[in-house]
């Protein structure tokens, strides 16, 4: 096999990993009870941080047998490999208007990646410190919103887009580490691996608190597009990057945002128009969901009566009968 193939089969494993992360995670924040940002007693979610990291694993070894400007795009693919694997695997399928927004997320993400120039760079202590402080303020600023929000999706929505701010900043530093790091001395740079562990870290529970009440393709295409803009962005207005092909090609990279952002917006619609889920007990009577009081029938009226004998609680007996004037 070689070395740019192994990469992009390495790729889309990432991408794999990634996807069933994100499913993982959203299945944790779906039940019942639990932290809403940490819930380090699930054994599920230490799962979807094995899966998490054994993503960013092979992301790092496609990008060793393969060029950045492959690999970047193929990382997009998460939020289409997620789709189909939540419908296979937890049942949960997607709608028109889902798949609309996942695939013009995907398409605008990947196209803004392969339009963007990759430079050799470094950051300065100041320059580090600068812009951590200016993306711990972002972030709060986000987690904040996010709790002034009413509506639940939007609320996900919102701490998604913090979480890939976190992610995006965790990706410029480990980048900036790595261009300055030497073998002789390699605890040098322990200040800035520290900044972006926390990063990381404050990402992943941003990410997992983002599943809870808006399901799994919004927060995850959230995710997915804001990383690597973030990084897109520091990279070309601290790096030098650019984009290729001059005028034309920065252009062509605000449609490609314009496009992944209209992909966003579309899931998040979904998400906020699709009807509240109800929950039923087989070989029983209908429960209804929690927005919604059982009423009886049109046609039918209730009968109460007193139950015979001696109960320590009041109890009624409920008998269906038709309603007088109707058939």
């Amino acid at each position: 096999m070689s070395p740019l193939m192994l990469s992009v089969v390495l790729a889309l494993a990432s991408a794999v990993a990634y996807a069933a992360a994100a499913i993982v995670q959203e299945r944790v924040a779906a039940s019942a009870g639990g932290p809403r940002y940490a819930p380090l007693r699930s054994p599920a979610w230490w799962v979807s941080v094995l899966l998490n990291g054994v993503g960013a694993a092979l992301h790092v070894a496609a990008l060793a047998y393969g060029p950045l400007s492959l690999v970047q795009p193929l990382g997009a693919l998460t939020i289409v490999f997620a789709l189909p694997m939540a419908a296979l695997f937890v049942g949960r399928g997607a709608g028109r208007r889902a798949w609309r927004g996942a695939l013009m997320a995907t398409v605008g993400l990947a196209g803004l990646l392969s339009l963007t120039t990759g430079t050799e760079g470094s950051l300065t202590d100041g320059e580090r410190w600068l812009l951590a402080g200016a993306a711990f303020g972002t972030i709060a600023a986000l987690f904040t919103a996010a709790h002034v929000v009413g509506r639940s999706v939007l609320r996900s929505v919102v701490l998604a887009a913090a979480a890939g701010v976190s992610f995006g900043m965790a990706s410029v530093l480990t980048k900036s580490v790595a261009e300055d790091w030497e073998p002789g001395a390699p605890l040098a740079e322990w200040t800035g691996l520290l900044v972006l562990s926390a990063f990381a870290v404050t990402g992943l529970l941003l990410s997992q608190a983002s599943y809870r009440g808006a399901g799994l393709a919004a927060p995850l295409a959230t995710v997915t597009v804001v990383n690597p803009v973030v990084a897109a962005a520091v990279g070309v207005t601290l790096f030098g990057e650019g984009f290729r092909y001059g005028a034309a090609g920065g252009v062509a990279a605000l449609i490609c945002g314009a496009v992944a952002a209209g992909g966003l917006v579309q899931l998040t619609l979904d998400r906020m128009t699709a009807p509240p889920e109800s929950s039923s007990v087989s070989s029983g009577p209908t429960v209804a969901s929690d927005g919604d009081s059982p009423r009886p029938e049109v046609g039918q009226g209730v009968d109460v009566g007193a139950v015979p004998g001696t109960r320590p609680n009041l109890e009624v007996e409920v008998r269906s009968r038709a309603v007088a004037g109707r058939p």
